[in-house]
């Protein structure tokens, strides 16, 4: 069955798969970036009711509406990272290019769920919104899925593969339910204060778990554009507050896990003069009371 399986992980890949796998992650990589960058600045032409990407933004103003200068910037750098994984999919070196195959079925997933996201988004019919969210949910099971058995790709394009991705559609989730019940009243916007705490329960989860400094930079990113926007469109309100307290907290938290990472150090809850042999530290913690 594993042949039959487009996920499966593979020890090398035949010239055809390969080659279909090229083909099909440019095609969708295209395809998904070319509607992002036209809709991003244009509404769907014959559509009246319709709106750019930052047009919705602007006509549904919830309490996790984006920033869309920092959104763009977010997307040209996964944009360029991006470009950067091709570049190894189509190397000549078969080391480098199994690995990057392998995870090259969850990427067009990706981008097929993101056109059709973005798609829904721009276009007005009655339950457009319902129907992107789910497209949103469905992308985070399928980046999820990637996050969790592709956890040891080289750190560029596991950012620009896999953890940019998917902080992006968790937010994103956030963005377009929020658009998609129309939270602009006092019940919406309570719950709002409290949904919003899951991106910092989330980020520190990645971090604590995963020590994933890449997923909270990323997610303290997005929670600033939130915390910008959300400051202009309404001041008197604690969602900017909130917004920028998961930034700072996320930031520093990152920090902590990457900064002693990059010394090749770990963070390490022992005291100083406790010592632990090598086979010892390697072994699961266990309660010797």
């Amino acid at each position: 069955m594993e042949a039959y399986n487009p996920f499966a992980k593979r020890e090398s890949h035949s010239q055809r798969s390969l080659l279909a796998y090229k083909l099909l992650t440019v095609a969708s990589w295209f395809l998904v970036h070319v509607v992002n960058i036209h809709f991003g600045f244009n509404a769907p032409a014959g559509d009246t009711s319709g709106r750019s990407i930052w047009g919705q933004n602007k006509a549904h103003p919830t309490p996790f509406s984006l920033n869309p200068q920092i959104v763009d910037i977010y997307w040209i750098v996964i944009l360029i990272l991006q470009i950067y994984y091709l570049f190894i999919l189509w190397s000549s070196n078969a080391d480098d290019v199994t690995p990057v195959a392998n995870i090259g079925s969850h990427f067009i997933i990706n981008n097929l769920l993101q056109f059709a996201f973005v798609m829904l988004w721009v276009h007005y019919f009655p339950g457009h919104f319902w129907i992107a969210e789910i497209m949103l949910l469905l992308n985070f099971f399928n980046l999820s899925a990637l996050y969790f058995r592709h956890s040891r790709m080289p750190r560029v394009i596991h950012i620009a593969v896999v953890s940019g991705p998917l902080a992006w559609n968790f937010v994103a989730i956030f963005w377009c339910g929020a658009a998609m019940v129309n939270a602009q009243n006092l019940a919406a916007r309570i719950l709002a204060n409290i949904a919003v705490w899951g991106i910092l329960g989330y980020g520190l989860f990645m971090l604590a778990a995963f020590k994933d400094y890449t997923m909270g930079f990323e997610l303290s990113i997005l929670a600033a554009s939130l915390g910008v926007h959300q400051f202009f469109i309404k001041t008197i309100a604690f969602q900017w507050i909130f917004a920028f307290t998961i930034m700072s907290v996320l930031f520093l938290a990152t920090l902590a896990i990457a900064v002693p990472g990059f010394f090749g150090k770990e963070l390490s809850f022992r005291r100083e003069g406790d010592i632990v042999d090598a086979d010892r530290e390697r072994q699961p913690l266990l309660n010797d009371a």
